[in-house]
C-alpha cells in the first residue's frame, strides 16, 4: 500500500513529534485532539521545532511552510476514517487505547492500516480488538521524536507480511531506521531502559547514592548524555511506573518489581519535566534534586 495521508491520534509531545516528522516528510497529516487547546499549543510546538532545525542548517525556511501546511487538525475521531495510516499516540493506558479503536472501527476504510505508539503494550492485544488485526502494529518512535532516530516496528501475532512491509517503507522515508522487535513486554528498547531507570531508582531509595551523584555518575562514568533519574523526569514518572509494571505483570519476574520510590512520587503528582517537580524540582532557573 503507499501510504500517502496520516492521521495522529494524540497532540501531546508524542504525537506533536510524529506529526512534524511526517509533515516534514511530505505526508499530509491530520493530528487528533479532544481539545483545541492541545491542538494549538502542538501546532505552536511544531512551528518553534522546525524553527531550531532552520536554526541548525538542517531544513531551510519554505520546508517549514510546507509542513505547517500539510498538518490539518480535528476533534472529530471520525475525520481519521478516509486516511491511509492511523497512528495511535494517546496516553500509555490499554483502557484509553482500546476506546480510540473501537471508536474510528466504524469510520475506516477496509484498507486503512491501524498502528500505536505504545511504548509496553501488547500489540497483539490492542489488535484483537479490532476488525483488522492483520493490518495492525506498533509503530513505536523515541522522544524527542524529531530527534530520535530509531522507531521500534512491533508485528502482533497476526500482522501479514504487506503491512510490515509497507510499515518498514513508511520509516525509510521519514529518514529513521526500523527495529523489528517481538511483541513482548516493552519490546527492545524499554525492556533494557526502564529497569537501568528503576535500578537507578532504588539507588536513590537505598541511600547508596544522591539524586546529583547518581545521574553524575552515568553521565561522566558510564558516558551516558544523560542521567537516569534527569532521564526519568524527562519521560515522565508516571509513563516509567506504567512500563514498569507492564513489565513486573508480563513477565512475572521480580526483577521487575518498581521501586516503591517511583510509585511514592507518582502519587505525590511530582511526574518530572510535565509537571515542574520529579527527582528534580525545575519551578527555579536551575534545576534542583529534590532528595
Amino acid at each position: 500500500m503507499d501510504v500517502r495521508t496520516v492521521g495522529v491520534v494524540g497532540a501531546g509531545q508524542m504525537g506533536s513529534g510524529i506529526a512534524h516528522v511526517f509533515a516534514l516528510a511530505g505526508f499530509e497529516v491530520t493530528l487528533h485532539d479532544i481539545s483545541q487547546d492541545a491542538l494549538a499549543r502542538a501546532l505552536g510546538t511544531i512551528g518553534r521545532n522546525l524553527d531550531r532545525q532552520i536554526a541548525r542548517g538542517r531544513i531551510a525556511e519554505p520546508d517549514k511552510t510546507a509542513a505547517l501546511a500539510r498538518i490539518a487538525t480535528t476533534t472529530t475521531l471520525a475525520d481519521l476514517g478516509r486516511l491511509d495510516l492511523i497512528i495511535e499516540a494517546a496516553t500509555e493506558r490499554e483502557t484509553v487505547k482500546t476506546a480510540i479503536f473501537e471508536d474510528l472501527l466504524p469510520h475506516l476504510r477496509p484498507e486503512t492500516i491501524l498502528t500505536s505508539n505504545t511504548s509496553s503494550i501488547s500489540i497483539t492485544r490492542l489488535a484483537s480488538r479490532t476488525d483488522r488485526p492483520e493490518r495492525f502494529m506498533g509503530l513505536h518512535f523515541m522522544n524527542p521524536v524529531p530527534v530520535m532516530q530509531l522507531v521500534e516496528l512491533i508485528r502482533g501475532i497476526a500482522t501479514d507480511e504487506a503491512t510490515y512491509t509497507t510499515l518498514l517503507t513508511v520509516v525509510e522515508r521519514l529518514g529513521k531506521t526500523a527495529a523489528p522487535a517481538e511483541d513482548f513486554p516493552a519490546f527492545i528498547v524499554n525492556r533494557i531502559l526502564m529497569p537501568m531507570i528503576n535500578e537507578a531508582v532504588y539507588t536513590l531509595y537505598e541511600g547508596v547514592g544522591s539524586v546529583r551523584s547518581i545521574d553524575q555518575s552515568m553521565r561522566l562514568g558510564a558516558n551516558h548524555p544523560m542521567g537516569p533519574l534527569e532521564l526519568a523526569d524527562f519521560i515522565g514518572l508516571d509513563t516509567c511506573l506504567a512500563i514498569m509494571n507492564v513489565l513486573h505483570d508480563g513477565l512475572a519476574d521480580t526483577k521487575y518489581r518498581p521501586c516503591p520510590l517511583l510509585t511514592k512520587y507518582v502519587e505525590a503528582g511530582w511526574l518530572g519535566r510535565k509537571t515542574q517537580r520529579g527527582f528534580y524540582d525545575y519551578r527555579g532557573e536551575t534545576p534542583v534534586p529534590t532528595r
